[in-house]
């Protein structure tokens, strides 16, 4: 690498910088497919190491033009925290549950219930009286699990409640979606950060897993599941899909025309995911031209600022950003001396 062509103050990065844009320096985001062909082509045996990782993603930074600057965004970082949180709380309740079921089917042999509220399982340990030392114990452990199960619940509606605040508080419209709720949309608001880091809605599915894989075979034309992506967002997009098609919706009309048109189950819903996905993007286009205060007509307020919530968009290779072609650093070649000779002959001819 030459002296002096590294920009002021940029540090290129490949993971999420929230540490590092803290300070002084410019955090830019290098994709990681043109890293690696930088590390493919260069001389060695083409070993991954953290220097050599290096390296390759400043070569990239150095030579491409428009990076993204990432930078932090303090609201969205709360966010996922809280979002975070919420999630641990929740597979905190299952495990209880989990507990509190084993005990219950001991105490009282076939008749646990398979969905139990706090409700449903202390008016079951009010009808339990055991009069041996391990009934009792049994029951007192049960009692301790029915307090955790009450004070856990109690926590999980607090921080939804303090999420819906947070994603009203941003001018989001992505509640108005049907079976996105306060705890989706701030999932997708915490982990997409910026949208318009995302060329349209086939990349925006890439990432998030609900574009389908090809796995046609000759005349059989066919798609399968990509387990690849964003999967907290494809939980999210999931959990909308299968409430669409319980209630009366557009949904689930669509969901019936795939059924009517041959496809399986699960195939059906995958279209559904996709199409939900499609409707997301759109959604957070809006809110962002919205906040910028722009009309319609490509991506509003794109700057090359992104927010450094989540990790770069690891997409499928076929629907990787690349960046355009690197700008000429070689001098052009001088004319060899044959060349030269015959221009003299012609001339002096």
């Amino acid at each position: 690498m030459r002296r002096g062509s590294w920009p002021t103050c940029a540090m290129p990065v490949r993971s999420s910088p929230a540490r590092r844009s803290r300070s002084c320096e410019n955090v830019l985001d290098v994709p990681a497919k043109p890293a690696a062909r930088v590390r493919l082509f260069d001389t060695g045996h083409n070993r991954k190491t953290d220097a050599l990782d290096a390296h390759s993603i400043a070569i990239v930074a150095v030579r491409t033009k428009g990076l993204r600057v990432l930078k932090v965004d303090g609201e969205l970082e709360a966010l996922r925290m809280l979002t975070d949180r919420r999630e641990a709380l929740t597979r905190r309740r299952v495990q209880t549950v989990n507990r509190l079921q084993a005990l219950l089917a001991e105490l009282l042999p076939g008749q646990a219930k398979k969905d139990i509220t706090p409700l449903q399982a202390k008016g079951m340990l009010a009808t339990v009286r055991p009069r041996d030392i391990a009934g009792k114990t049994r029951r007192s452990i049960a009692v301790e699990e029915l307090a955790e199960l009450v004070a856990v619940d109690a926590k999980i509606k607090k921080a939804t409640a303090e999420l819906k605040v947070m994603v009203l508080a941003r001018d989001s419209r992505l509640m108005d979606l049907r079976g996105v709720g306060p705890v989706a949309a701030a999932r997708v608001l915490a982990d997409v950060g910026d949208v318009a880091r995302f060329a349209d809605r086939n990349r925006f599915a890439s990432w998030n897993g609900t574009a389908p894989l090809d796995a046609s075979s000759g005349e059989q034309n066919r798609h399968r599941l990509s387990r690849a992506g964003n999967r907290r967002i494809n939980h999210m997009i999931h959990i909308a899909a299968v409430t669409q098609i319980r209630l009366d919706t557009e949904g689930r009309a669509y969901y019936r025309r795939k059924r009517a048109e041959g496809k399986k189950p699960l195939e059906a819903i995958r279209c559904l995911k996709r199409r939900i996905s499609d409707a997301i993007y759109r959604q957070l286009l809006a809110d962002q031209q919205r906040a910028a205060g722009a009309g319609p007509g490509g991506h509003c307020g794109a700057s090359q600022q992104s927010c450094a919530v989540d990790l770069p968009p690891h997409i499928d290779t076929s629907d990787q950003p690349l960046p355009g072609p690197a700008q000429p650093t070689l001098r052009p070649a001088s004319m060899s001396r044959k060349t030269h000779r015959g221009m003299n002959l012609e001339a002096t001819g």
